[in-house]
């Protein structure tokens, strides 16, 4: 009987170590079209004003680092997804976990910059002499919003990413062991 309930909590614990395996999967498969999205509109974005010229994704640093993280991300995305599945990458839990936080923090820093751009376009900045340009830019403002959307979803995904290669990485160990008397004297 004993070894009956030993069989259940361990089948019972690979149960869910698969399903968030396939949670973990299912997000980096969803962060590839997320990015590929946030690429294809953030490179396709350009519109002719008479009055000021052609403003294009080019003109702003920004929107080129968040191309470039994006690209990365579903580069990386894709390869992890593939990886999760092979037994010699999967057991390397803290492999995960360094690239999904670097990633994760790329994308936030992509985040950032465009949102800092985005204000400034969209509120200017009188005290240093620049006006707002989404009132003559709308369209180009409103794919920009729409990239740095889908953009911040990514984040999302790796957020959670990052928070389960951390469980995966740290589970392996035991807790800290704490005697009881010491934590009586306190």
């Amino acid at each position: 009987m004993r070894e009956h309930i030993g069989d259940d909590g361990a089948s019972g614990k690979n149960h869910h170590l698969s399903m968030l395996k396939l949670f973990d999967s299912s997000l980096r498969v969803c962060a590839v079209p997320l990015s590929v999205a946030t690429i294809w509109i953030t490179v396709t974005n350009q519109q002719d004003n008479s009055s000021y010229g052609m403003l294009k994704y080019s003109n702003l640093s920004a929107l080129k680092y968040m191309v470039l993280v994006s690209a990365l991300c579903a580069c990386y995305a894709l390869v992890a997804a593939a990886c999760s599945w092979v037994r010699r990458f999967a057991s390397k839990a803290w492999v995960f976990f360094v690239t999904d936080q670097i990633v994760a923090y790329l994308i936030i820093t992509s985040v950032a910059a465009v949102i800092e751009i985005y204000y400034l376009a969209y509120n200017g900045a009188k005290e240093d002499s620049w006006s707002e340009a989404c009132s003559s830019y709308g369209r180009f403002c409103g794919k920009v919003k729409l990239a740095l959307i889908l953009h911040v979803i990514t984040f999302c995904c790796f957020f959670v990413l990052a928070v389960i290669s951390a469980f995966r990485a740290f589970s392996v160990f035991d807790p800290p062991y704490v005697n009881s008397q010491e934590v009586q004297g306190d």
